[in-house]
Order: C-alpha cells, then sequence, then structure tokens
C-alpha cells in the first residue's frame, strides 16, 4: 500500500469521533458496573479507575514517542490495534477481574490513540492549526454526545450489546487508520534549544503563576472525574435510572456544542484570565450545590451550571498558558497541563470512594468545593500580585 504524503483533516476527525464515540460508550458504565454488576466496592472501583488513568497516561507518552522515533503509521495500527482487541474481548469476557484488566488494556490503546489524532491533526498543512483543533474538538464533542446516548439506552437490554456496538465503533476506527491514515509526512529536524544564561524575575514569577494554575487544574479535573465514575452509582441509589445519567453527558455535549462558538465571542469584552476565574468559580459552584440535588431535575440543572463552567474556562486555559509562556517553552507546559488533566482524573474516583466509604456523598461534594475554590483563590491572589508588581515596575 502506497503512502500519501499529505494529512486530510476529514479523516483525522473521523478518527476522533469514532474513537471518542466507542470510549463513551464505557467510561460513563465503569464504575457503576463494577459497583451494582460485579458488587465491587466503591474503593476498588476507584483503585481500577486510578490504573485505568495510569495506562491512558503511559499510552499518550508511549504513543507520542513511536509516533516521532519510530514509524507514524505503524503506531496508529499498534494503538487503535490493542483498543479494538480488548474491546472485542469485552464481549465475551466482562466478569471480575477480566473487565478491569480489558479497560486497563483499552484505555493504553485509547490514550496512545489519542496522541496519535493530534499528532497527526499537528500535520495538516490545508488549515490552519486553530482551525484543525477546532475541528477536532467538535468532533471529539459530537462523539461523546453519540456514545452517552446509545449506552443510555443498551445498558438496561444488555451490558454485552453496550461492548458489541462499541467494538463496531472501535472497528471501524481501525478501518479509517488502516486505509485514510497511512500516511507518511517527513517531519523537519528540530530546532536547537535556546539557552537561557540566567532565569529574569520576571519569568520565575510568572512560572510560579503557571505551577499554581497546574496545581488548581489538578483539583478541578479531580472533581470532574466523579460524575464520570461516583455519581452514576449516587444517582441510580436515588432511583434515577441510569440512561437518564447517560443523558446528562448527551446535554454536555450538546449545550457544548452550541455554547462555545458564543464563547469566543466574549474575547473581545473580557480578559482571558479573568473569564477563566469566572468560569472556573461557575465550575466549583455545581459542586457544592449537588449537596441539595434530589431528583433528575435538580441534577440536570446542576450538571448544566458545570458545563456553562467548563465552557467558559476550559478551553481557555491551554490559550493562558500560551500567553504566559515563550515559544521556547510552549510544548513542554502545554504538556504539563496534560498530565495534571490525567492526574486529577487518575486519583479523583479513588479519592472519590475513598471519601463515600468514610463519609458520605455530602462531605465529597463539600470537600471538592473547596480543593477546587481554595487552589483558584491562590491563583487569583497571586495573579493579583503580579498585576501590582507590573503597575509598580511601569
Amino acid at each position: 500500500m502506497t503512502k500519501r504524503t499529505a494529512v486530510k483533516l476529514k479523516w483525522v476527525a473521523l478518527a476522533s469521533l469514532l474513537n471518542n464515540t466507542g470510549a463513551a460508550f464505557l467510561w460513563p458504565l465503569t464504575t457503576m458496573y463494577m459497583h451494582n454488576y460485579l458488587h465491587e466496592s466503591l474503593t476498588t472501583a476507584g483503585i481500577v479507575m486510578l490504573f485505568i488513568s495510569i495506562c491512558m497516561m503511559a499510552g499518550n507518552y508511549l504513543g507520542g514517542w513511536l509516533f516521532d522515533h519510530w514509524d507514524q503509521y505503524k503506531t496508529a495500527v499498534l494503538g487503535v490495534s490493542l483498543s479494538t482487541l480488548a474491546i472485542f474481548a469485552l464481549i465475551f469476557e466482562h466478569g471480575w477481574p477480566w473487565f478491569a484488566v480489558l479497560m486497563m488494556l483499552n484505555s493504553f490503546g485509547d490514550g496512545m490513540n489519542m496522541t496519535i489524532v493530534n499528532s497527526y491533526g499537528s500535520l495538516v498543512s490545508a488549515h490552519s492549526s486553530r482551525y484543525v483543533f477546532n475541528y477536532i474538538y467538535m468532533a471529539y464533542n459530537v462523539g461523546v454526545v453519540i456514545g452517552t446516548l446509545a449506552v443510555g439506552v443498551l445498558l438496561p437490554i444488555s451490558v454485552v450489546l453496550v461492548f458489541s456496538v462499541a467494538a463496531v465503533f472501535y472497528g471501524l476506527l481501525m478501518l479509517v487508520v488502516i486505509f485514510a491514515l497511512n500516511v507518511q509526512v517527513k517531519l523537519p529536524a528540530k530546532a536547537a534549544a535556546v539557552k537561557r544564561s540566567q532565569a529574569t524575575r520576571s519569568h520565575h514569577r510568572i512560572l510560579v503563576l503557571i505551577w499554581l494554575i497546574l496545581i488548581n487544574y489538578t483539583t478541578i479535573h479531580l472533581s470532574y472525574s466523579l460524575w464520570e465514575s461516583v455519581m452514576a452509582v449516587h444517582m441510580t441509589n436515588m432511583g434515577i435510572p441510569f440512561y437518564a445519567y447517560s443523558l446528562l453527558w448527551t446535554l454536555n455535549g450538546v449545550l457544548i456544542i452550541v455554547g462555545q462558538p458564543l464563547v469566543n465571542k466574549l474575547s473581545p469584552y473580557i480578559k482571558l484570565s479573568n473569564q477563566i476565574m469566572v468560569g472556573l468559580l461557575i465550575f466549583a459552584s455545581s459542586f457544592l450545590l449537588l449537596i441539595f440535588a434530589r431528583s433528575l431535575w435538580a441534577f440536570a440543572l446542576d450538571f448544566v451550571i458545570l458545563t456553562v463552567g467548563e465552557m467558559t474556562s476550559f478551553a481557555g486555559l491551554p490559550a493562558w498558558i500560551s500567553q504566559l509562556t515563550t515559544v521556547n517553552e510552549t510544548g513542554h507546559y502545554q504538556g504539563l497541563l496534560n498530565i495534571t488533566m490525567s492526574i486529577g482524573r487518575a486519583i479523583g474516583p479513588l479519592y472519590g470512594g475513598f471519601v463515600i466509604d468514610q463519609g458520605n456523598y455530602q462531605d465529597l461534594f463539600v470537600s471538592v468545593f473547596l480543593l477546587i475554590a481554595g487552589t483558584l483563590l491562590v491563583v487569583f491572589g497571586y495573579l493579583l500580585h503580579l498585576r501590582h508588581q507590573q503597575r509598580i515596575s511601569n
């Protein structure tokens, strides 16, 4: 098969859509399936989710390394083969502990897939990088809408049906990778690193701000991962059917698809850092309001509030980091942003399961609100300090 030398955006976006649709069949049900179907404790489910996240990070790293140092196409085939193999195996073996093992293998493959999709996206030359990644982001959210909507309908029928339909999407993904991403782009030689003689005091202060943002970002995704794990158990324990829980993720995806372009229009009117602060405060408040949620409508309203906060802040965080760093540091700190996200998602389910087993859901909601609000307050305070220093120096 002759390899092409130009990456087409439509195939990269389709790969993102198929991969995230297949994945969205799995992550909403993992904790609930282990607790309600396999009768494992929430702490055990949290430990499994921790290892699933670790496997995702390992896949992210290995996928990127192989893409740069081995072969782009073979790396893509390897990643999709691992994730697809795991899903097909889950159709026939989904008891304990094989469910956990196969989910880890799938997560490892998905980690490679995510890195590969972004890597191929960076090689698209026909469009600007901003257009490319906005397109991929939209494809991601369409996949989340399809997957979360379908899993709520299919799970009450049969968990085997869930894995079977997810396997279809992964199979389609494999076909796209094999036949449409058989592309080999010659990468330019890496530029020599620019050496610094001495870091300035101003630069040091900016780095402190960046690390405070990263710590806050960890607490954000620690909290967000609770919606992907223990909240399914919490809602079903309150008599709310699982399909209604999955519909919340569908609502989340639709709101983001519709609302993100509207949020982008705020740029001429509000400073990016201020917009992010407001968005994260809205996001944090949604967890405090969960204390009073008792019905599906209350959870839906709370999820809308969470999504508004997510739309207002999440997309702006990589841009803010980019503004704070020089061109020679951008890749390093953008990578750290993704790593802190994965760390938060890794420890979140374990933290949630532990707090619930030792206390209750209300304790959990208050604790994560305090984590987000506390670290956000530190970021805000240090940002005010920097602005005050700049006024003095000017």
